[in-house]
């Protein structure tokens, strides 16, 4: 039997090594040049003998059982410790790859999620995300940093800044963590997350709430109290270097444009199975929930792909950790506020320079990109179109495109004529 899992984090590497286990022959594809993904940056030391570890390597399309592949440039690992010997290959570069298999577990994680406002796309302005990789090698890009957006994951970003010596300004969390107090069915089962607040008790004394950056002009930052659906009720300003933003996660979930989901992520059922045969999916791309619900689904995904029952405390695990989840999605859901906080000359979509008054009247996402352009640059809407989305009323599309990644003309030339 042979398994693909597309991403190399705590889901695909857990789907890896259980299927594996269970007798399957299991090929990694992760286009990182060490496993981890996100949340481990290449310390995972991932070593399976009988797992093939496609380093390096992109998944731009599904068609029928089979994935074509693409060589990343060879990017230099995250870390020079040494580890255990890697069980990889590596794609010839520029070479075009199609790969077989019996059953695909999608395991591609997350990004974040942006939300425009006046001077978001100038310097000064990255995503939480961003921020967190550079910090675990050991970069921070200024002095005096704020924290924004929405989410627990605010608080390891600005813990890790503060432990490179960076002056937090302040950490504003948009929506109330009071909202918690109403989730006590999840709460309880997960009672390991509340004592992780305990790691960040250090950067909590900076922690705003109902709290938002709505504008950034050179080192002066306008900071705005919110009310409950995130209108500004008054304003301050500040000064810092750096902003830091994240307003949630998105899934990559481009490789099965055709599978059932809801509000973006990929359904799938107790046994992780999604609504196309033969594919799984595992960890952020079903909903944001941690590392450790993560690694459960790629344990019950690896489990079933291989024909195997699934251990029983990994389905529990993942029954705790969903319950976790849906009460995050609820407590730090994005509110139609925000977009009060922009102007008609505020950029929306950066890679094509597409402002809030360029988005013309469209009916269809399709029509919209049309007509303005948003969602046509290198990113292709992964960062603007649910934004633009949610500032015309057009209702998003989910980016069903078949090609899951940007890919030079020339490879798609390269395939076999029967495969055009």
């Amino acid at each position: 039997m042979r398994i693909v899992v597309v991403g190399a984090g705590p889901a695909g590497m857990a789907a890896a090594r259980t299927a594996a286990d269970a007798g399957a022959d299991v090929t990694m594809v992760d286009s990182e040049p060490d496993a981890g993904g996100q949340y481990l940056r290449g310390r995972a030391k991932f070593s399976h003998p009988g797992v093939t570890h496609l380093r390096n390597t992109e998944a731009w399309m599904v068609e029928g059982n089979s994935l074509h592949l693409r060589a990343t440039e060879a990017r230099p690992a995250q870390t020079s410790r040494p580890g255990p010997p890697a069980t990889g290959a590596a794609l010839r570069p520029g070479s075009p790859r199609l790969l077989a298999f019996d059953s695909l577990i999608i395991a591609t994680g997350a990004y974040d999620r942006p939300l425009p406002f006046p001077g978001w796309d100038g310097p000064g302005v990255i995503t939480a995300g961003a921020a967190q990789a550079l910090a675990k090698q050991g970069v921070t890009l200024a002095e005096r940093v704020i924290v924004a957006g929405t989410g627990p994951f605010l608080l390891p970003v600005a813990a890790a800044l503060h432990d490179l010596g960076a002056t937090l300004v302040g950490v504003y969390e948009a929506n109330s963590p009071l909202a918690w107090a109403r989730e006590t069915k999840a709460v309880l089962a997960n009672r390991h997350k509340i004592a992780e607040l305990a790691r960040y008790r250090k950067v909590l004394t900076h922690l705003e709430t109902r709290t938002a950056v709505i504008a950034k002009h050179g080192s002066r930052v306008t900071v705005a109290k919110l009310d409950r659906h995130w209108n500004p009720v008054s304003h301050r300003a500040e000064h810092a270097d750096l902003v830091c933003i994240g307003y949630g996660f998105l899934p990559r979930t481009d490789l099965v444009p055709n599978a059932k989901r809801t509000n973006d992520f990929l359904d799938v059922d107790e046994r992780q199975r999604t609504s196309v045969e033969n594919v799984y999916a595992a960890g952020e791309v079903t909903g944001i929930g941690g590392a450790d619900l993560s690694e459960a689904e790629g344990v019950v995904a690896g489990a079933t792909a291989a024909h195997q029952e699934p251990p029983a405390e990994a389905v529990e695990a993942v029954r705790r950790g969903r319950l976790f989840a849906e009460a995050l999605a609820r407590t730090h859901a994005v509110q139609p506020g925000w977009r009060t906080w922009l102007d008609a000359d505020t950029t929306v979509c950066r890679c094509e320079k597409v402002t809030l008054e360029d988005l013309a009247d469209a009916h269809s996402m399709r029509e919209l990109k049309l007509t303005s352009r948003v969602a046509m640059g290198r990113c292709q809407g992964r960062i603007c179109a649910r934004n633009a989305s949610e500032l015309t009323g057009i209702p998003f599309d989910g980016q069903r495109r078949v090609i899951a990644v940007p890919i030079p003309l020339g490879e798609l030339a390269d395939l076999p004529e029967e495969q055009q």
